[in-house]
């Protein structure tokens, strides 16, 4: 698999010129048998919450594989637009099974649509990951570049109505940013220290949004176990660090439904839904 740190050095530090207004090509790359750490996956479960067993694999986990092969599209050539200039909108995962540490897997991930929005031009990439032929997960990431003067004013999202009457309450420390980077490969300097933060135009340490994905899941897996499932999630307002925030969770007919809010709950980080298959 590519190294991230080398990707971000010419993701932040490249020049492209803005997008030359252009439909974005089909790109695929992939990267066959790939092993993993049992160290990495136990780092990485910790800094989100999850309970590793030493063999079953967290269900975000290979998203952090698949998304060095994100960082191979976005330095592609043919994107013409900076990274700094993109925002993770939609993550969807669908495990078909439960994964192992022990697997070798056949990771796989394409740039498949775009179009022009009212906020800018999103963009999906599709990640795929194989066993033996079989497919075993996958994921969708809808991504947004604003364009300036193109970009709509929008109201701030509202919460949903589900019951928040006795919602978990998490501390976040200022490192964490840090932590979830060394666990993840994840080196983006918008997450690492305000320092680093302000000179892309952030007051704050902002949290990995997948971060948010992951520590939700971990709080919900007494109910997912090892079923197989659609976790769908939208990011709606950054997160900065160090913060407080609340987390509650809902069983609806056929669903989990769940969201990630300020201190007060008042406003949603994070909304999202995981379906049984």
């Amino acid at each position: 698999m590519p190294s991230l740190f080398s990707l971000y050095r010419k993701i932040f530090f490249g020049r492209k010129p803005g997008w030359d207004e252009q439909p974005l090509p089909m790109i695929k790359v992939s990267s066959p048998n790939v092993a993993l750490a049992t160290d990495k996956v136990e780092q990485y479960a910790k800094v989100c919450g999850f309970e590793f067993d030493g063999q079953t694999l967290p269900p975000t986990y290979l998203y952090v594989m698949a998304f060095r092969l994100h960082a191979m599209i976005f330095t592609h050539e043919a994107i013409t637009f900076p990274l700094l200039g993109m925002i993770h909108l939609k993550n969807s995962i669908t495990l078909h099974r439960a994964t192992s540490v022990a697997e070798n897997y056949d990771i796989e991930c394409s740039l498949t649509t775009s179009q022009m929005t009212d906020s800018g031009l999103e963009f999906e990439l599709v990640s795929k990951a194989f066993v033996a032929g079989e497919l075993v997960w996958e994921s969708l990431s809808t991504y947004l570049y604003r364009i300036e003067g193109k970009t709509k004013r929008v109201r701030p999202p509202k919460a949903s109505d589900m019951n928040w009457d006795a919602p978990e309450a998490w501390s976040l420390s200022e490192d964490l940013g840090r932590r979830y980077a060394k666990a993840s490969g994840d080196y983006n300097l918008i997450h690492l220290h305000p320092v680093l933060s302000k000179r892309f135009g952030f007051d704050r340490v902002l949290a990995h949004g997948m971060w948010s994905k992951g520590r939700c899941i971990a709080q919900v897996m007494p109910e997912i176990v090892n079923k197989p499932c659609k976790i769908d999630v939208a990011f709606k307002l950054p997160l900065f660090m160090p913060g407080n925030v609340s987390f509650s969770a809902e069983q609806q007919q056929d669903s989990l439904v769940f969201e990630l809010r300020d201190q007060k709950g008042r406003r949603p980080h994070l909304t999202g839904e995981i379906s049984f298959l």
